[in-house]
């Protein structure tokens, strides 16, 4: 079989509801809930004044609001945010992790119909999908059970970033973590907290931090090991899955180090950098040389 099911213990599950969630949500968060149609999902995220991403989430829209699959480790803070904003807004906030849970759903071969209630991943179509269900609720036929680390190195293969893995929370810029490339940052719907800083990135093209993907003949060394590039810091290698890893780079001194032929190695193992065939930037013009790029 080459469809499978993988329940995600890391995720939480958040309803935001009430007559005034879609303004509400419109005005804070990276993605446009406005034009979203019940049922299906946008990847997006929540930032600092400063820009800098707190969390990160897939929200789906549905007959009672808006349920996002989220992060079990920032539900709650995610949630005590989402309070303080709320004022006087006609919203109810909640905590449906007890009873709900979050399923990937994904395909070796691409192949596969999504059962009812289950969104695609609007990240990546070779990502497959995800379905909010109830714990107790039959899981769907078709599919064969597998674990998260399963799922993991299946999105690992994608070069798709997950935060705390691959971006610090707090830290990064939404470039920084691909995440104007994945189709979560709508510049064109207007203000959201940070927004500016974001778009003043795009427009002056000063994105400098990318995530890539990384490979090695041998197994990478573990999340959070040192990128080199001819014995100067580049980066740091975010998941793993055997010798196949994202890492956030300084893409100027990468694509410098794979012009000019100089060793690349995350902790002292040799790697090869590759731009995601996705992504719409490069090495940068002034760094690259001999493309790399998958």
């Amino acid at each position: 079989m080459s469809a499978f099911l993988s329940p995600l213990p890391s995720r939480a599950v958040v309803r935001i509801s009430g007559e005034g969630a879609e303004h509400f949500l419109q005005g804070l968060i990276t993605c446009d809930v406005e034009k979203l149609e019940e049922g299906a999902a946008r990847y997006g995220g929540l930032l600092t004044p400063q820009g800098k991403i707190l969390s990160d989430f897939l929200v789906q829209r549905r007959e009672d609001g808006f349920w996002f699959d989220l992060p079990s480790a920032l539900a709650a803070d995610f949630i005590k945010r989402m309070t303080l904003y709320k004022l006087r807004a006609k919203v109810e906030i909640a905590n449906l992790s007890d009873s709900h849970q979050v399923l990937a759903l994904w395909s070796t071969t691409g192949e596969m119909t999504l059962p009812d209630g289950a969104f695609a991943d609007p990240r990546h179509a070779g990502l497959g999908g995800r379905l909010i269900a109830g714990r107790d609720a039959a899981l769907p036929d078709g599919f064969a059970e597998a674990d998260e680390a399963a799922w993991e190195a299946h999105r690992i293969a994608l070069t798709v970033p997950e935060g705390g893995a691959d971006f610090e929370y707090g830290q990064a810029f939404p470039h920084d973590a691909d995440m104007d490339q994945l189709s979560g940052v709508a510049l064109d719907k207007g203000c959201f907290v940070g927004q500016e800083v974001v778009s003043r990135m795009r427009h002056r093209g000063t994105a400098r931090k990318r995530i890539i993907a990384v490979r090695a003949h041998d197994d990478l060394p573990e999340t959070g090991s040192e990128i080199t590039a001819g014995g100067k810091a580049a980066g740091t290698l975010g998941s793993v899955s055997g010798g196949a890893g994202l890492a956030l780079v300084r893409i100027d001194r990468l694509g410098a180090a794979v012009k000019d032929g100089v060793p690349i190695t995350a902790g002292d193992v040799a790697i090869t950098p590759h731009i995601p065939d996705w992504a719409q930037f490069d090495w940068p013009a002034d760094a690259a040389g001999n493309e790399t790029g998958a």
